[in-house]
């Protein structure tokens, strides 16, 4: 994991927060998922690894599609979660890095990474990829934040959490291309890429949660700061957002493909 240009350098653990991850964070939305589709991806007869799966909110989500699903994070608390949400799933969870994954050979028609791929250390885990891919395989790079510029209610959440966290580098998103390294020409080229908008509904506990749940708070702050941060987020969202609202965001895509 590179996390050197991320909050300054400061040490954040999505494992804290795996509760609320769990019970806040799979919000996206059903055009999110029918986009994918309809590039052909994660579908009936393909294999699909999805790295950084978290919760596993990719895999539990797409299940229906048909594709076979394996699911890898690096920590360990997180794919408790994932695997306890995927009772009943055929789908496989692994805790390891990003940097360790060590599948066979042309094993994967798809590798999906959402919300994560800023986290690897990418001279590492492009080559990895690269061999667990099939020939022609496709890497789907995956991004969605709120737009705190053009939506009232996630500025001032956002302010909130840079109050309590001044290094929090997730702050001030617009839209823009999801960025990937250069080191990913030398084996990949990019196939797709799109960029839109889209409208998230969040009750205020639910979104209070998907906030508690971010990188800037859960991950980061110690259990006292967490509910102090809590306390003041939901009196602000009392006194300036209805019991329930849409929040905008925007998604980013990028196919890359094995060449």
């Amino acid at each position: 994991m590179n996390i050197s240009n991320i909050d300054s350098g400061k040490a954040f653990d999505f494992g804290r927060t795996s509760s609320d991850y769990a019970k806040y964070r799979d919000i996206y939305t059903p055009e999110f998922y029918e986009k994918i589709v309809g590039m052909g991806l994660c579908v009936k007869g393909q294999n699909v690894l999805d790295i950084g799966t978290g919760t596993g909110v990719l895999p539990r989500n797409m299940y229906r599609y048909g594709a076979k699903w394996t699911g890898t994070d690096i920590s360990e608390n997180q794919i408790e979660q994932a695997r306890l949400l995927s009772e009943g799933m055929d789908i496989d969870y692994f805790a390891v890095p990003a940097e360790k994954l060590d599948f066979p050979d042309n094993s994967f028609d798809v590798i999906t990474a959402c919300q994560c791929i800023w986290y690897f250390d990418h001279e590492k885990v492009m080559p990895l990829i690269y061999r667990m891919l099939k020939p022609g395989g496709r890497i789907l790079v995956l991004y969605m934040a709120w737009l705190p510029y053009e939506d009232k209610i996630a500025e001032v959440s956002e302010k909130l959490v840079l109050k309590y966290n001044p290094e929090w580098s997730g702050c001030g998103e617009t839209m823009h291309p999801v960025f990937i390294p250069e080191c990913w020409n030398e084996k990949f080229r990019i196939v797709y890429r799109d960029e839109y908008k889209l409208n998230v509904h969040f009750t205020a506990d639910g979104w209070n949660g998907r906030m508690k749940s971010c990188r800037g708070i859960g991950a980061s702050l110690s259990a006292e700061q967490i509910d102090v941060w809590e306390n003041e987020h939901k009196k602000l969202l009392s006194e300036t957002a209805p019991p329930e609202f849409d929040i905008l965001h925007y998604a980013a895509v990028a196919v890359l493909e094995k060449v």
